[in-house]
């Protein structure tokens, strides 16, 4: 194992002290949940498809012959369903030729818009926790990793205004902001969005955000930073038809912004998948401007607050200090009041213990900082699944009660 590859396995937990290769904490979870026989409430996707008009859209392309190369940047149907999209939600003007890529899914745009705009000079800054993939990409890249956490508040988690200020350097190059946010569940609000938006002007850094679970909020709207003034030159907006439309293996994604930066993705995005999802591209453009599959997301989103209550209520009833979410498809949960200070612990203890798996939100953070610490006894549960599934896990967790 090349040097190289081995400071980028170690800064990205895949690799052990001894040095062999490590499980990610999903994979356990998920293996200890098929092992034991416990409901996986670790992962996030839903168990159930999305809409049907949308799945026949997929099974008439392949039928029509979509089963070859897409053109590299998408096809322009998507293209363009994605610049009305953007359009119609938010009011951003966007060129579907110059300003749009498609990728596979929004882990593929994330990776390549690291990798094509920073380097070892360079800090790329995340709020914490973070979606774990954020700090493997940015190790390849060969750039540092700094971060400025989010707070448990009575109101949800919150950013630190004083923190995120001092995370800033003149070296931060790279702002990779996600809302809403993954693990905790905020939305960021419009006052909290401009605090980014000043620090990254002040400090002339490009923002590349992950807007994957964009439709997915429940009573709190969600604000792409992209429309704030003077933000739309500086940033990168990713999103995904996976978590919107609940097809989560198609991996259609896709990335906006200046064109001079969308090359630049493009560059690298190229070398890495090149193209992919032929007949589902057409699929998710004909979701994108459909009224009833808009009709469908919005249930889904109203579906999704219904369920999140189901186990916020079970998660409280059995012990746990809960922050209740505002989007996504998570919550977190304290477990210290029921006597566990180490959440990773705990995960591998709750088959036995309550036949439930959740994430350890320690998988979401660094090593030693201040958000590993005030988070060490946190547990991630998803509710993104059947309503019995969830009355079963519930009930089940109280017996820690």
């Amino acid at each position: 194992m090349t040097s190289r590859w081995r400071d980028v396995a170690h800064a990205t937990g895949l690799l052990a002290d001894d040095g062999t290769p490590r499980a990610t904490i999903f994979a356990e979870m998920s293996a200890l949940a098929v092992r034991t026989g416990a409901i996986n409430l670790g992962q996030g996707f839903p168990d159930v498809d999305g809409p049907a008009s949308v799945a026949d859209a997929a099974r008439a392309a392949i039928a029509d012959g979509a089963n070859q190369y897409p053109p590299g940047p998408g096809i322009p149907a998507l293209r363009h369903a994605i610049a009305d999209h953007q359009r119609r939600h938010y009011g951003l003007v966007v060129d579907p030729d110059r300003e749009v890529l498609v990728t596979t899914g929004a882990t593929e745009a994330l990776a390549a818009a690291v990798l094509a705009l920073v380097g070892p000079a360079d800090e790329v800054l995340t709020l914490e926790p973070f979606y774990d993939s954020y700090a493997a990409v940015i190790a390849m890249a060969g750039a540092t990793h700094t971060t400025a956490p989010l707070a448990a508040t009575p109101d949800g988690f919150r950013l630190d205004e004083a923190a995120l200020t001092a995370a800033f350097t003149d070296r931060t190059r790279l702002v990779l902001l996600n809302t809403p946010h993954n693990p905790t569940g905020t939305v960021l609000t419009p006052d909290e969005l401009a605090v980014v938006a000043r620090l990254a002007r002040q400090h002339d850094a490009i923002v590349v955000t992950d807007e994957v679970y964009e439709h997915l909020t429940f009573g709190v709207p969600h604000v792409p930073i992209a429309t704030l003034a003077d933000m739309a030159e500086r940033t990168l907006t990713i999103s995904s038809a996976g978590k919107t439309l609940s097809f989560t293996g198609w991996k259609v994604g896709w990335v906006h912004g200046p064109a001079h930066l969308v090359d630049a993705v493009r560059t690298v995005k190229q070398f890495l998948t090149y193209v992919s999802g032929a007949p589902f591209q057409p699929a998710v453009a004909f979701a994108l401007g459909d009224p009833g599959v808009q009709a469908w997301v919005d249930e889904l989103a109203a579906s999704l607050a219904r369920r999140r209550d189901l186990l916020c209520d079970g998660l409280t009833a059995a012990g746990f200090d809960v922050v209740r979410p505002d989007g996504t498809y998570f919550v977190l949960a304290d477990a210290s009041r029921l006597g566990h200070g180490d959440g990773a612990a705990l995960c591998r203890d709750l088959p036995s213990l309550a036949g439930v798996v959740g994430v350890p939100v320690s998988a979401f953070t660094r090593a030693g900082s201040s958000a590993d610490s005030a988070l060490a006894s946190w547990v991630r549960f998803t509710f993104v699944k059947r309503d019995e599934v969830l009355h079963e896990a519930v009930a089940r967790l109280q017996r820690l009660a």
